[in-house]
């Protein structure tokens, strides 16, 4: 079983910087997918990031070029660092886990969320 736990999130002006963290423990080996994914009340889930165990990266065209996703082995955590925010990227910011098939994931893990607003 793994267990997630986000932290960072705030409020931030537009145009500004926040760095989500999520802590993992558990068995995490049988969950290579890391990733990080955004909702709003009455939206669908929208994915945003993902790090794999060999370290490989993706990111949704709606996050890339001011995102960054990376691990800390030593912590535990993998940590999503978000710049140039804009108001449209206001949402819950959720961490999930999940097993890996070739480069799909298949997410079947998630924390409680951290709440990014961002203001004008």
């Amino acid at each position: 079983q793994v267990r997630l736990v986000e932290s960072g999130g705030g409020s931030v002006q537009s145009g500004g910087s926040l760095r989500l963290s999520c802590a993992y423990s558990g068995d995490t080996a049988s969950r290579p997918c890391m990733g990080w994914y955004r909702q709003n009340i009455g939206k669908a889930r929208e994915w945003i990031a993902r790090i794999l165990d060999d370290d490989s990266t993706s990111f949704a065209d709606s996050v890339k070029g001011r995102a960054a996703i990376s691990r800390d082995n030593a912590k535990n955590t993998i940590s999503l660092q978000m710049n140039g925010l804009k108001v449209e990227d206001t949402a819950r910011y959720i961490c999930a886990a999940g097993r890996r098939t070739g480069q799909a994931c298949a997410y079947d893990t998630w924390g409680q969320g951290t709440q990014v607003t961002v203001s004008s």
